[in-house]
């Protein structure tokens, strides 16, 4: 019986890790490069289908929280049962679930050759009212459409004829807005476009359990599929990240007006690098970023929600998936929910529009994946031997090389770093080897 579960316990292993596709990558999964690596990532999880869309907003706001305040640009007015507060988790759960990742393999001994392995592939984001404030509101040509308290935010929702009036109505209601914002707001406000403007209730946030601020949802219908993020650039002259969580029921999610590249994936690096991969992925996306000009967006996963290979998490279940917007979820369609994950780092001058986004019933798969390879070490006893230890050395030098070009780290201080594999036996008299001595 014994052998029995054996056998069947390495027939599944054979057909979990060697199918016919080359997307089946199986390895051990080891590290992951989620949006910990970054300062002050923006993360933002949209759920469309048709014309629906559930926009999730993570505040990544540091400081008091008194001095909070959200304007977000939305494409039609917004009413109090359309806002929700969020599971925080949800956020970390897809950030886990998606994040580039890195994954190992083991060589066999070269004296047992496991044939099957010539299948593995390749590593190749309540306001005081009143007779006074109506008259401000008309001077400065502000309108307030709504104005409700969700969880621990007061919410407005504004509606103006001139940016400068908007910026004036906002700081004069008490509104942390930097200098400079009527510039970025003017070109919302031509499009007839509404103001999500949010800030803190201090006596609601005391009331609740929670240490941060929790993600602010909202659902609309609206043909336009697109993301503002030109008011963001208002509070830093830096470059930013933004991870955006696409869901969708068709297939990848593509942006319209800017170019979209794969990150660099499916390559072999060296050994060392399991204990450097945070360096390791944000040296590789910082010259990935400059190469491509700074003014792309790249893919860092795009996959159903049915599976992973390999996993770094596991994929959300149906009551996450709720969590997340995904409000026409049906248990028979796990696999039709699919998964992009955007990595955009942007500034003033490289992203002069906001994000505009397109569905596809494209399903091909792909994952930031990286791969350690670790060399059989023990000593070997046959003549494959020599030429497995020169295959190797020459796979490890590959592999140096190959990190140098992907984070511009220094060859010679690379190497430095690598166990190389050292040929067994190899200027022995053949007679000593026989002798096994």
């Amino acid at each position: 019986m014994k052998k029995i579960l054996t056998l069947i316990s390495l027939l599944l292993i054979i057909f979990l890790c060697f199918p016919s596709s080359v997307l089946a990558f199986c390895g051990f999964y080891v590290a992951k490069a989620d949006s910990k690596l970054y300062n002050q990532a923006s993360q933002v999880i949209i759920a469309r289908n048709g014309d629906r869309t559930v926009l999730t907003m993570a505040n990544d706001y540091q400081g008091n929280v008194k001095d909070f305040a959200l304007v977000v640009p939305v494409p039609v007015p917004i009413k109090e049962d359309q806002v929700n507060v969020g599971n925080p988790k949800i956020i970390e759960r897809l950030d886990a679930f998606s994040a580039p990742r890195l994954v190992e393999y083991f060589d066999n001994d070269p004296c047992q050759p496991v044939y099957l392995m010539d299948n593995m592939p390749s590593a190749a984001e309540t306001t005081r009212g009143g007779r006074n404030q109506m008259q401000k509101n008309e001077t400065f040509g502000v309108t307030v459409e709504s104005k409700f308290t969700v969880g621990e935010y007061d919410i407005v929702i504004l509606s103006a004829k001139e940016s400068d009036g908007l910026e004036k109505w906002l700081i004069s209601n008490g509104y942390n807005i930097p200098k400079g914002a009527k510039e970025l707001l003017q070109p919302y406000i031509r499009q007839k476009m509404k103001f999500f403007v949010a800030k803190v209730n201090l006596t609601e946030l005391s009331k609740s359990d929670y240490q941060s601020l929790r993600p602010l949802m909202i659902a609309y219908e609206s043909p336009k599929f697109m993301l503002p993020i030109r008011l963001g650039m208002v509070n830093s002259k830096q470059a930013q990240d933004l991870i955006v969580y696409l869901l969708s029921g068709e297939g990848q999610t593509e942006l319209t007006n800017y170019r979209t590249v794969k990150i660099p994936s499916n390559v072999d690096i060296p050994e060392f690098v399991e204990k450097q991969f945070a360096d390791f992925y944000k040296s590789m996306f910082t010259r990935s970023y400059e190469k491509e000009g700074k003014k792309v967006a790249f893919l860092e996963y795009a996959w159903n929600m049915g599976n992973c290979d390999p996993c770094s998490a596991e994929p959300l279940n149906p009551e996450e998936l709720k969590q997340a917007g995904v409000f026409w979820y049906n248990p028979r369609g796990f696999n039709d929910l699919f998964i992009t994950r955007l990595h955009i780092r942007y500034d003033r001058t490289h992203f002069p529009e906001d994000l505009k986004f397109q569905n596809t019933s494209n399903q091909q798969l792909f994952q930031g994946r990286y791969v350690i390879r670790h060399p059989y070490r023990e000593k070997i006893t046959c003549d494959a031997g020599q030429e497995y230890h020169k295959q190797t050395r020459e796979r490890q030098e590959k592999e140096a090389q190959t990190l140098a070009n992907l984070t511009g780290w220094n060859l010679a201080k690379i190497k430095q770093q690598i166990d190389f594999i050292k040929p067994e036996n190899a200027s022995l008299p053949w007679w000593r080897k026989l002798w096994d001595n």
